[in-house]
């Protein structure tokens, strides 16, 4: 097959998609603004929107003028591959962008897939989750519009899949039906326990699974993803667990939300609020995977605190890691951890009752069950081996072809 993939941040949500398309033997294109990451078998086109979003835009549009921009841009690179005779069997995209606003108008007669990741409603997600930011009716409303190019996209596609049924959940009812549940697949071969996996600190120390060590991730380091909290949390954890190291990995920009309105980032407001002791604290930045994978791999208890928002790949990677989880009880979560079950829920936003979870995990001498469950639900239900087959046979139904090139036949023995 012919199949035209959209992604800004190549590979994004693709990262094992992609590359397993490729070596099935068709013949992939994807259209990025990603400069540095190469996949084996794909063809990159890399495009920037023409010019930014005018300051004047009305800031509930300035989301909408931006996909317009980033569509537009997508749109001309889908000419020239139509000029070039590359009609794509099926085109596979992120919307998230507006990337993928304009392409049937292009390809008029190639199926799309969406991934739709979130869709943004006034209540029952992100928006008015933090009792301490109310909501106004311009909130509501800028909450409306900034669905604009997501709707668009999705009243556009053939088919679109969510990672997580509670994220299918967050788009309008009317089109649910064209959304299927498929998580992006964990590769629970290379992350998995490992008692012999070391982690090297910033100053030359070695961290084993032998040592006390409360990990915290996240792409960036804020408040969806429950930062202030931890850090609140820390000089009593650390009190009561006079041995423990913490290690924090996660980047100083902003993912979601904002960043804070004294300037600054997240990580310096908070270290200003908050005095950690030296030496038994430490911030890592953002590591390379297989750093990351070791962390996960020595790790006594792992925190994870999120809005309702979209799920954390590394939420799901501590689990396969067994990792002895602390997860707030949140929507998304929910659905994958099971208090006692699996980890420990704890409450997103009082620091105390998140060292109380911790202490109490720690202090489990059932923790080796709950590890073991933890991993066990990855494989059971979100694993690479498990969701790729099922993404592909999506492909498959939707383009109405195979995605796996058969074998050439080889001419009979004489």
């Amino acid at each position: 097959m012919k199949i035209l993939m959209l992604h800004q941040n190549m590979p994004g949500q693709f990262k094992y998609l992609a590359p397993a398309l490729a070596r099935a033997g068709n013949e992939v294109v994807f259209i990025t603004k990603q400069k540095t990451v190469e996949i084996p078998g794909v063809r990159k086109i890399i495009y920037e929107p023409h010019r930014q979003v005018r300051a004047g835009t009305h800031h509930y549009m300035r989301l909408f003028e931006n996909g317009i921009l980033h569509g537009q841009q997508v749109a001309r690179m889908c000419q020239q591959l139509a000029a070039e005779r590359f009609v794509p069997d099926i085109v596979i995209a992120h919307p998230g962008w507006g990337e993928s606003l304009f392409v049937k108008d292009i390809f008029p007669r190639s199926p799309l897939i969406n991934y739709c990741e979130f869709y943004y409603q006034g209540h029952g997600a992100d928006i008015g989750f933090d009792p301490e930011k109310p909501v106004g009716l311009d909130d509501l409303c800028r909450a409306r519009a900034r669905n604009a190019h997501l709707l668009l996209s999705l009243e556009a596609c053939d088919r679109g899949w969510s990672p997580t049924e509670w994220q299918k959940s967050r788009h309008p009812k009317e089109l649910q039906h064209k959304i299927s549940t498929i998580f992006d697949g964990i590769d629970v071969n290379t992350v998995k326990p490992d008692p012999r996996a070391r982690f090297a600190l910033s100053d030359g120390r070695e961290l084993t699974a032998k040592d006390e060590v409360i990990t915290y991730v996240a792409r960036n380091l804020e408040p969806y993803r429950g930062f202030p909290t931890f850090i609140r949390a820390l000089p009593r954890l650390l009190k009561a667990r006079p041995k423990a190291q913490v290690v924090i990995v996660g980047g100083d920009n902003v993912s979601y939300g904002a960043a804070p309105a004294e300037g600054g980032t997240w990580r310096e407001v908070m270290l200003k609020e908050v005095k950690l002791p030296e030496g038994r604290v430490h911030f890592m930045g953002q590591v390379p995977y297989a750093k990351y994978v070791s962390l996960l791999q020595i790790s006594s208890a792992h925190v994870y605190l999120t809005y309702p928002f979209v799920l954390s790949w590394s939420f799901m990677e501590a689990m396969a890691a067994g990792c002895l989880m602390v997860a707030s009880d949140t929507a998304p979560v929910r659905e994958v951890l099971k208090h006692g079950e699996n980890g420990y829920m704890t409450d997103f936003f009082d620091p105390d009752k998140v060292v109380d979870s911790v202490i109490m995990a720690l202090e489990d001498k059932d923790s080796g069950r709950l590890r073991e469950a933890a991993r066990a639900t990855i494989i059971g239900r979100y694993d690479l081996a498990s969701c790729l087959p099922r993404q592909l046979a999506m492909i498959e139904a939707v383009a109405g072809k195979p995605v796996v090139v058969p074998p050439r036949q080889q001419p009979a023995a004489e």
